[in-house]
Formats: C-alpha cells, sequence, structure tokens
C-alpha cells in the first residue's frame, strides 16, 4: 500500500510540474494587418508585418526594416501574379493580405524583439525561431531554401486547385447553356409567328398609300422640269464660251510666273547646300544611360532632401547620388542608391514621392551633364540635425546651404 501511495504521489507531481510548465512556456502568437492600405514608399508595424510573412513563404529576402522599398514591391508583385489576384500592382490592399494571412504567420513578437535588440535575423517558414536570431550565413541559406521549398509546394497546391476547377466551371457552364438553347429557340420561333402577318399588313398598306403618290410627284416632277432643262441650256451655252476664253487669257501669265518661281527655289536650295545642314535647337535627347523613370525618381529624391537649398545645393545632392552609382561600395542603379536602406531621409520619412518642381529635374540634369559642386562627394549631412558620430568623423569637402559635403 505504502508503494502505491508513493507512486501516485510521483505521478501527480509529475503531471502538476509538467502542466506548470506548459502554461509557463511562452508561445509566439500570431497576429494580422490593420485595415490600412499597404503601398510603396511606406513605414511602420504593417509594412515589416508585411516582409515578414513575404519572407515566410520565401518571396522576400531582404531584411525586415518596416521600409516599402523596391525589393519589398516586386516581392508583392510577385505573390499577386502566382496567386491569381484580380490588380498585380504592388498595393497590398484586403484581398492580399487576407492571401498572405491565410497562406503564413507572423511572429509578432519575435520580430519585435529581434528589430528593438538591433539583432540580424530571419522569418522563414519551417525554420525553427531560435536558428533565425542572429544567424550565420549557412543558416541563412537553409532557411532559405526550405521557405522556397514550401514556396513551391504552395504554388503547385493552388495550381493542382485552379485546374480542378476549370472542368467543373466547363460543365456547368455547358450545362447552361444547353438548357438556355430550347428555350430561346422556342422564344425566337414565337416571336417571328407573332410578326409574320403584322408586317404583312403594314407592307400592304404602305405599297397602297405610296401608289398614287408616287404617281402624281412623278407627273408634276417631269412638267417642271421640261422648260427648266430648255432655259438652263440656252444660258449654259454662251456662258461655256466666256469661261473658255478667260482661262486661256490667265494661263498664259501664270505659266510665266510659275517657271521664275522653280527656278529660284533651285537657287535658293544650292546656296542652302553650300551651307552645310542646319541644327534642329527643339531637340531634346535623355542623357545617355538613364531612362526617364531614374531622372524623375532622381529629382523626387533631390527635392524631398534640398528643395529649401540653393539651385547649386540641389546639384550637389543629385551628384551624390551620381557618385554612389559610380561606386563599387554603392548600389549600380538610381534605385538601388536612392533606397538603399537608411541611406536618405527622404525615402525614411516618405517626403520622396512629393511632386518635385522643375528646379530639382534642371538639377538632375546639370548633374548628369557633369557638374559635381561637392567635388565627388560621397555623402552629406545637416550639421543642425545630424547626431551619428559616425558621419561626423568623415573627411570633409566643403559646404553648400545648410548641408556639409564628405567622403
Amino acid at each position: 500500500m505504502k508503494n502505491m501511495r508513493i507512486m501516485l504521489t510521483v505521478v501527480v507531481v509529475f503531471i502538476g510540474t509538467f502542466t506548470f510548465q506548459v502554461f509557463l512556456t511562452k508561445i509566439p502568437e500570431a497576429h494580422a494587418f490593420s485595415e490600412q492600405t499597404i503601398q510603396r514608399g511606406a513605414t511602420g508595424s504593417d509594412v515589416i508585418e508585411l516582409q515578414a510573412r513575404l519572407q515566410y513563404n520565401g518571396y522576400y529576402h531582404g531584411p525586415i526594416d518596416g521600409v516599402y522599398g523596391w525589393n519589398t514591391y516586386w516581392a508583392v508583385r510577385n505573390y499577386q501574379k502566382m496567386f491569381g489576384l484580380e490588380a498585380v500592382d504592388g498595393l497590398v490592399g484586403e484581398k492580399t493580405k487576407a492571401m498572405l494571412t491565410k497562406s503564413s504567420t507572423f511572429y509578432k513578437d519575435f520580430v519585435n524583439d529581434q528589430i528593438n535588440k538591433g539583432r540580424r535575423f530571419t522569418h522563414y517558414g519551417g525554420v525553427p525561431l531560435s536558428l533565425q536570431s542572429a544567424p550565420s550565413e549557412q543558416q541563412i541559406q537553409r532557411a532559405r531554401q526550405a521557405a522556397e521549398q514550401r514556396r513551391a509546394q504552395q504554388e503547385k497546391q493552388y495550381l493542382a486547385q485552379q485546374q480542378a476547377k476549370q472542368p467543373q466551371q466547363g460543365g456547368q457552364q455547358a450545362k447552361q447553356q444547353q438548357a438556355k438553347q430550347p428555350q430561346q429557340g422556342q422564344q425566337q420561333a414565337k416571336q417571328q409567328q407573332a410578326k409574320q402577318p403584322q408586317q404583312g399588313q403594314q407592307q400592304a398598306k404602305q405599297q397602297q398609300a405610296k401608289q398614287p403618290q408616287q404617281g402624281q410627284q412623278q407627273a408634276k416632277q417631269q412638267q417642271a422640269k421640261q422648260p427648266q432643262q430648255g432655259q438652263q441650256q440656252a444660258k449654259q451655252q454662251p456662258a461655256e464660251q466666256q469661261q473658255q476664253a478667260k482661262q486661256q487669257q490667265t494661263k498664259q501669265p501664270d505659266q510665266g510666273n510659275q517657271q521664275a518661281k522653280k527656278q529660284a527655289t533651285k537657287n535658293n536650295a544650292k546656296q542652302e547646300d553650300t551651307k552645310g545642314p542646319q541644327k534642329d535647337s527643339t531637340a531634346v535627347n535623355l542623357p545617355n544611360g538613364f531612362s526617364q523613370n531614374d531622372i524623375q525618381l532622381m529629382a523626387n529624391a533631390v527635392y524631398g532632401e534640398a528643395r529649401g537649398e540653393p539651385y547649386v545645393g540641389q546639384v550637389a545632392v543629385a551628384a551624390v547620388i551620381l557618385n554612389r552609382i559610380n561606386s563599387p561600395t554603392f548600389p549600380n542603379t538610381v534605385s538601388g542608391v536612392i533606397f538603399e536602406p537608411g541611406a536618405f531621409t527622404a525615402v525614411a520619412d516618405g517626403q520622396i514621392w512629393l511632386t518635385p518642381n522643375e528646379g530639382a529635374k534642371k538639377a538632375v540634369l546639370d548633374a548628369i551633364n557633369g557638374f559635381d559642386p561637392t567635388g565627388e562627394a560621397m555623402y552629406y549631412f545637416n550639421p543642425d540635425t545630424a547626431t551619428s558620430s559616425w558621419i561626423w568623423g568623415r573627411p570633409q569637402i566643403k559646404r553648400i546651404g545648410k548641408h556639409i559635403f564628405c567622403n
């Protein structure tokens, strides 16, 4: 009996301890988006969740930083296109959010904890979170491969479901058409039968009414034409003779004038050939290597960063962007430089999406054409607002307006 009591006591204690530990264990919770539509240029918690969910399924491999840049934009478009959403536009509305929520999990507490601690982390699905906090390059590659496999499986399942729906939809449409055909045929036959006697009666009445009227009109027209034709023929003969005489008289001086004009135009053409080709002053070409979108995006950046600066200061900001494109330590595209995380304040606060004025566009073109007032600077900052010790430690070149330019 004593042994039984001891065993029961041990079992009860073990179960109680296990249950207590289960309740104490903090399981990450899954969260969903707010009601706000997310678009490029947005920042904040909704963008963090968007990036995390896209990465969970293997569509996004960039940093989860809460800034909706180009990498996030193309990840959203690829996701929308794959799952057959009506609008493939990069706008994250209700349908895109619902699809993402259904196909992924967002561990909000884990993500916020990693961001607050400044750690490098990932959020790939199918990989323990403990392996995604401050992971090595090998761990990141493994997690990425696992997420991409998960993505491939989801895409296969979705395509299989769509293919299974097609024959069902086709069968339903065929049944509906077959059911409609006899009904439509009966209706058309009834309508034709009802129309035939009515049309016959109407045609007979119209013909009877037209016959006497047509006879009277023809008789009147013939009577009226006979005297008029005689008078017109009499008038036309002397008038035609006078016109022919006038035409012969006017042709002779006109021919002389035309020959003189032709000779003058030939002489002018010879003189223009000797002068050489003339330049078209209205032709405007885009600078080589830059598209209209590149120039527009740079104008947005210049306007967002330096719209209160003097014109040379706006050219200087555009020159810094171009200097970074030409540097091996920065991205080699306009969008890559501008949307590099933490590179420009206007991207972080959304002012890059303000509409630029003509001065910003002209500053961009002057910089592209070789005007660099910075002395090949790679960085700039406002000394009145800058708090980073790193930027203050860069070698300074000059000050233009409120900005100090440095390398």
